[in-house]
């Protein structure tokens, strides 16, 4: 059975935000939040009609506001471009209009909202597992193709190193036999020159 929602308001950097949620654990998460600001005094449930009439229209999205206005919660909420006026004091905020007295609907009717906003908020949040699984699988992927990458360079630089490495093993070989053969040569060559000197010098008597 889905739970009644509830609505939760917090205040996080420039805007004010506020979710129809199940739980306080279900709003922390849909607004990022990595610490209980409902402990901390920074979160609270809504009493405002407006604000849960807003929440309750779009269960389990974030509706934001500028912080400190007491402007219409959206889903798309810009910050507005000066905060300040020219002296650098707050401009005051323009007094709201009245408002008509707020009809509620018969007890019948609001389980029946209570029902539909629970099931949107659902399929909301199912909405933003599959999101995110799309993108955990995405970036999974793209971390294998990297590493695929990673890994035939690697496999291409380690053959390339086995064959340079054979290449100067046979150009070693060469030079080791060149001079062993310079050396052979260098003690033939003794030996015949001591031979030609000694008949060069019997020649000459």
């Amino acid at each position: 059975m889905a739970r009644k929602l509830k609505t939760y308001q917090t205040s996080l950097g420039f805007f004010d935000q506020a979710i129809a949620a199940p739980s306080m654990k279900a709003a922390l998460e849909a607004w990022g939040a990595d610490s209980n600001l409902f402990h901390q005094g920074a979160a609270k449930e809504s009493e405002d009609p407006d604000v849960i009439a807003a929440t309750m229209a779009k269960p389990g999205v974030v509706l934001k506001r500028p912080v400190g206005s007491s402007g219409r919660f959206e889903e798309h909420a810009e910050l507005p471009s000066h905060l300040a006026g020219e002296d650098g004091q707050t401009k005051p905020a323009r007094k709201s209009k009245s408002r008509k007295p707020q009809k509620y609907p018969m007890r019948t009717e609001q389980t029946a909202t209570d029902r539909k906003a629970s099931l949107a908020f659902e399929k909301e949040r199912k909405s933003r597992e599959r999101e995110h699984a799309r993108e955990e699988a995405a970036q999974q992927k793209e971390r294998e193709r990297r590493q695929q990458a990673v890994d035939r360079a690697q496999n291409a630089l380690d053959a390339a190193r086995r064959k340079h490495e054979e290449r100067t093993a046979e150009v070693q070989a060469q030079i080791e036999s060149l001079e062993e053969k310079i050396r052979a040569e260098a003690t033939r060559w003794d030996k015949e020159k001591s031979k030609l000197e000694a008949a060069l010098r019997s020649a000459h008597g």
